[in-house]
């Protein structure tokens, strides 16, 4: 039935009411309002069946029929306003999200469909924040009807073609020469992508396996792997061809600035990786530019300068030598060899560094640097990580004990020799080799009687 607005009847208006909806709560609360059946029965469903003919229906004494509602305690002033909302199009947004979608379960209790579809509207639109979130997820999948899906639709998990697009796109980003314009989108798109995929309480949102949709993905990751290790090697080059001034105590050059950001982008990447199982992609090049690649930080960061930077080359060199060292990615003898000498030499003097830092002892010097103030203090806030420093002390310990005998030795000797040799330990590899060495002869006495000498 329509009104028009000047002849439309008010709720609560005694004179015209006749119907008086009881509201009542489980904990004894008790709401008596002055309707009117022509109202409530157009727009309910509920009331249009308890004032139908069909159903017997108390009156009271003053000749107006009495409709009781039995609603938790909680929703007693939820159907207040769906009744209301019965009288007028009042706009639901005033009632706020978390009052809206009280609105919603009491006029889905009293089959209100014309208001539930409002409040269903205003919930699907309105931003919410995690409280509500919760809330709906709590009432609105418990509602009859299809109708209210949509309400959810912003929770649901995306489909794997959506998400593989964002997944991409970021890590191009991510990846991407930085800039001032994109350095905050950088540092987002790195933090959600791992975030993505790191398995928590939740499994990872996404997974790559190797069907062609995967194996597409992962190769357009390694082109923009492939993209950052280039940038980062036409760097090296340029910063061993450049003549160093003077580094100053004031702050940090430019080029030390654009060393740390290639360095955390290829700490950041070798998360990912691994998360990925793709350390190929990184391992060999990281393995075979380490020279280079220590050449360029000791130019860019003489000795206490920039610790910092020193310690996210540690990181990403832990990474790469345990992916070797477990056999994830197979790299010949003297490639191993070549790793396992400049990362022992350059993590040694590290760890003496960022110790003396620590310390704040800054009489010595290395290189013929003084100990710089402002970096000792970042240095003690930074440290190194105790499991990246062990994972490193594990993988060159792995690796030197698989290469062959004279060539272990020929590092361990190397190793032992060296002013900072307290600051790695590789006592492990030495006593595998003090052993194997022993016992060779024995151990090995079966060839003499394959390959006899002659």
């Amino acid at each position: 039935m329509m009104w028009a607005a000047s002849a439309r009847p008010k709720m609560g208006h005694r004179a015209t009411s006749d119907v008086v909806v009881r509201l009542r709560t489980p904990e004894g609360r008790d709401e008596w309002l002055y309707c009117h059946a022509a109202v409530l029965a157009a727009g309910s469903g509920y009331f249009a069946d308890r004032l139908s003919d069909a159903w017997p229906t108390c009156q009271i004494l003053d000749s107006r029929y009495c409709v009781e509602v039995r609603c938790p305690d909680l929703d007693l002033s939820s159907h207040v306003n769906a009744l209301r909302l019965l009288y007028a199009a009042e706009p639901v947004s005033r009632f706020g999200v978390r009052g809206a979608l009280g609105v919603l379960r009491a006029a889905a209790h009293l089959a209100c469909p014309r208001i539930a579809a409002a409040c269903a509207d205003y919930l699907e639109s309105a931003p919410w924040d995690e409280a509500d979130e919760e809330e709906i997820l709590a009432a609105v999948p418990c509602l009859p009807g299809a109708q209210y899906d949509r309400v959810l639709a912003r929770l649901r998990p995306a489909d794997p073609a959506p998400a593989t697009a964002i997944f991409l796109s970021a890590f191009r980003h991510a990846t991407a020469a930085p800039s001032a314009a994109s350095r905050e989108l950088k540092s987002a798109a790195q933090e959600q992508l791992e975030y993505m995929l790191t398995e928590d309480d939740d499994a990872p949102l996404l997974a790559f396996d190797d069907t062609d949709a995967g194996n597409s993905v992962k190769s357009q990751v390694k082109d923009c792997v492939a993209g950052l290790l280039s940038r980062f090697s036409d760097f090296t080059s340029y910063a061993l061809s450049k003549k160093m001034e003077p580094p100053c105590c004031s702050g940090e050059s430019e080029l030390q600035q654009e060393l740390y950001s290639f360095v955390s982008d290829i700490s950041w990447v070798c998360q990912v990786l691994g998360k990925l199982e793709m350390m190929k992609c990184i391992a060999a090049y990281w393995v075979g530019a380490s020279p280079d690649v220590v050449m360029a930080v000791e130019a860019s960061c003489p000795g206490s300068l920039c610790l910092k930077t020193r310690v996210k080359v540690i990181e990403i060199s832990a990474k790469v030598l345990e992916a070797v060292a477990f056999g994830n990615v197979v790299l010949p003898a003297e490639k191993r060899c070549l790793a396992v000498k400049v990362w022992i030499w350059f993590a040694g003097i590290t760890k003496h560094l960022v110790d003396r830092a620590n310390r704040g002892d800054d009489s010595e010097s290395h290189n013929g640097e003084d100990g710089n103030h402002g970096d000792a203090e970042t240095a003690a806030k930074i440290g190194l990580d105790s499991e990246v420093w062990q994972g490193l002390e594990s993988a060159i310990t792995a690796i030197v004990m698989t290469l062959p005998s004279n060539t272990q030795a020929e590092i361990l000797s190397g190793w032992l020799q060296s002013e900072h040799a307290a600051f790695l330990d590789l006592t492990e590899a030495f006593d595998a080799w003090c052993y194997r060495s022993k016992v060779a002869r024995r151990r090995l006495s079966f060839l003499n009687n394959i390959n006899p000498t002659p």
